[in-house]
């Protein structure tokens, strides 16, 4: 059993070495070809071509987003038990590898809906073991000072494929038709990420094997990992803090995401000013994850937190007036989308820190599978809304309250825990 007496952050600074930074290339690769952003950036790409194929609407098409999310949320803690129990190079081998002949599948459709959703299930199962829970782990053995940073730029991975994954679908749609990009785009899991998380993505072993004093047999065991187990953590107080937090701040940081451009629809921009609006978001995503980890490993996280979800509740106050100017705008998606980037990166940089490396893998499956909730409801929620007054005036004011009671719950986290084996 772990205790908590012993703080193990001096020793833990030890194992910081430049092979650390390889991990967290290796770990944005991961993220960037896996389940969480391939699928969720090329749905719309591919949408009108089936549709035009088979007749389907597209809201049947975005159906498969949160046919998505329901098996997420069912299965990320059986997800995060196979990387603590088989560890995470192997998991995200396999699952990248079977995650892109799925999404080739796709191709082979000939106008069933049904399965097409079947084949959206058995994607997200297989594919599983591509989620945020893979990489962090890993990364997570590797720093301790500098931690926060390496999140965020690991978790990078998904600004860099919403920026770069839709021309590139266009342009296979355009050239080599819908069933080939389906083929292509599968195919980047496979051909990219295999040979880098082979090659790249390992876990952190006692650096000091290379001195005199250890001995080979040594330097081959891990790092030991403190911690609690998932039974101690569901019986602690700070889980249940951080899971009422964190439905709430996925709830409100996802909803305004998939209705940004109707919500800047209602202020009456056209579309060349929507897109040029909206792509910001992609960066201020890139721009939370790398900037809020930095602030994480140099501030108290909770405390950190609650600091920089008031951007996003500026962004919403302001998507929620009556009125908005483009520079106002270019603001509000930027800070809507800075918090939505900081997001995952505070909730892998809370779990290290408050429940330590032991389970790790099943207890982030637990905090992912409370995301996945609060995340697909709230898109779902916000477009009720509009469809009943016309706005999204009163989701978006609901929101903000959303993000203030989270980020509150949050400080009452404590100091963080000093972990010691028994």
């Amino acid at each position: 059993m772990k205790s908590q007496v012993w703080d193990a952050g001096a020793a833990l600074d030890s194992r910081e070495s430049p092979r650390g930074w390889l991990v967290v290339l290796a770990a944005m690769i991961g993220v960037a070809v896996g389940l969480s952003p391939i699928p969720f950036y090329t749905i719309g790409m591919f949408a009108p071509e089936l549709s035009r194929e088979f007749g389907w609407s597209f809201a049947s098409m975005m159906g498969s987003i949160a046919v998505q999310s329901a098996v997420v949320m069912v299965i990320s803690p059986l997800a995060g038990f196979a990387v603590d129990r088989y560890g995470a190079r192997p998991v995200a081998l396999v699952s990248l590898f079977l995650f892109g002949l799925c999404f080739m599948s796709l191709s082979l459709n000939q106008g069933s809906l049904v399965l097409f959703y079947g084949q959206w299930v058995v994607m997200s199962v297989l594919g599983i073991g591509t989620l945020s829970a893979t990489w962090t782990r890993v990364v997570n053995g590797w720093f301790d000072r500098n931690r926060g940073l390496a999140f965020g730029i690991a978790s990078t991975g998904t600004g860099l494929t919403g920026f770069l994954i839709k021309p590139f679908a266009a342009w296979m749609i355009a050239e080599f038709g819908w069933r080939t990009a389906f083929v292509a785009i599968g195919a980047l899991p496979i051909v990219i990420g295999l040979p880098v998380i082979f090659a790249l993505f390992r876990e952190n072993r006692q650096l000091a094997a290379e001195s005199d004093v250890m001995t080979e047999d040594a330097a081959a065991q891990p790092l030991a990992e403190h911690g609690m187990t998932l039974q101690e953590a569901l019986r602690s107080a700070r889980f249940w803090i951080m899971a009422a937090a964190f439905f709430l701040i996925a709830f409100a940081l996802t909803a305004p995401t998939p209705n940004l451009e109707n919500i800047l629809k209602t202020f009456r921009f056209d579309l060349a000013d929507i897109g040029r609006i909206a792509a910001s978001f992609g960066l201020a995503v890139i721009a939370g994850r790398v900037i809020g980890g930095w602030l994480l490993d140099r501030f108290w996280a909770p405390g950190c937190a609650f600091v920089i979800l008031l951007l996003p509740a500026l962004g919403n106050w302001l998507f929620a007036g009556d009125s908005l100017s483009g520079g106002a705008a270019l603001v509000a998606v930027f800070c809507v989308g800075f918090g939505a980037g900081f997001e995952f990166d505070l909730l892998a940089f809370l779990i290290s820190r408050y429940f330590g490396q032991r389970n790790y893998g099943v207890i982030y499956g637990c905090f992912y599978t409370v995301i996945a909730c609060g995340g697909g409801l709230g898109p779902v929620v916000y477009g009720y809304a509009f469809d009943r007054t016309g706005t999204y005036a009163v989701a978006l004011l609901c929101g903000i309250g959303c993000i203030l009671i989270g980020g509150l719950l949050l400080l009452l986290m404590g100091p963080y825990p000093r972990w010691q084996d028994r």
